[in-house]
């Protein structure tokens, strides 16, 4: 079969730092004949760690890169993933009573802003059951109690195995997850903190702020890890508030600005942009 412009795909890298990487992996697909499209690459001289992400194409058959990419990867211990752009992930967003996260995110799929699908939203509370209903995705309502929280996880993993799940989301999911959990999906977990980490944490940052006469607000996103709001970020953003502004109105600020940094972690994420590097990210 001939290939078409369809038939792009990401290849993403990472493995020990050494001369020659980007020559190596750029002549196999020089040789296979295939179209460097946009290729980005990282070396970390504190982890000596390389990183490398390829949009290639056109090919609809890549036997002869995987063998001779294999070859390579045990040559040079590299770890890579090669996956089509048009592939769309699987993405289970959790959320409690505070929607705009989710409502933004379920736009943007609809509206092919966010090339995910969402085969589940779940929550620890009913409130978006009809939101859910509205896009055509199946709502689980899994309450939980500190007696039945290891049983909840557990549902949870079991919708993440019957999906096939490749991220989960917390789209202002209120519930702190177990290290049981943050280990079973490790590194396939990003979270929308409402604060610009790491200051203001706790369940009111935005008052916390107000009372400190703040002039910028944030957000952050970045992966869960068993450690409480501190695992590696993904993206941050400000925006810039005055002394005249109430509590209320600086939640409705960073709200826009959560929404807003949610959805860019998720993108790049789905486009293969983002690599965990030990406690942080490496984000192209």
């Amino acid at each position: 079969m001939a290939s078409k412009k369809t038939d792009d795909h990401y290849l993403t890298l990472s493995c020990p730092d050494a001369s020659g990487i980007v020559h190596a992996v750029t002549g196999l697909l020089a040789a296979q004949s295939l179209t460097i499209v946009d290729l980005q690459q990282f070396s970390d001289p504190v982890s000596n760690t390389f990183f490398m992400r390829v949009h290639f194409g056109y090919a609809a058959d890549l036997s002869g890169l995987h063998a001779s990419l294999s070859k390579l990867a045990e040559d040079m211990k590299i770890d890579y993933e090669i996956r089509r752009v048009d592939e769309k992930p699987k993405v289970l967003i959790m959320v409690s009573k505070i929607g705009h996260c989710l409502n933004d995110l379920l736009f943007r799929v609809k509206s092919g802003q966010l090339k995910i699908t969402v085969p589940a939203i779940v929550s620890n509370h009913p409130d978006y059951k009809d939101l859910a209903a509205s896009y055509g995705i199946p709502f689980y309502h899994l309450p939980i109690t500190a007696e039945t929280k290891a049983q909840q996880e557990s549902q949870i993993l079991d919708l993440c195995k019957e999906h096939s799940i490749d991220l989960i989301v917390l789209a202002r999911y209120m519930q702190v997850l177990s290290p049981h959990l943050c280990s079973a999906m490790s590194g396939k977990i990003i979270n929308i903190h409402h604060s610009f980490l790491p200051s203001f944490k706790g369940a009111k940052p935005y008052h916390q702020a107000y009372e400190r006469g703040v002039k910028i607000i944030g957000a952050t996103a970045h992966f869960v890890t068993k450690d409480l709001d501190e695992g590696p970020i993904i993206e941050q953003r400000v925006a810039r508030v005055d002394h005249g502004m109430t509590p209320k109105e600086l939640v409705e600020e960073g709200s826009n600005v959560e929404s807003q940094v949610l959805a860019a972690a998720v993108k790049w994420w789905s486009e293969r942009r983002v690599f965990l590097n030990g406690a942080k990210t490496v984000v192209f």
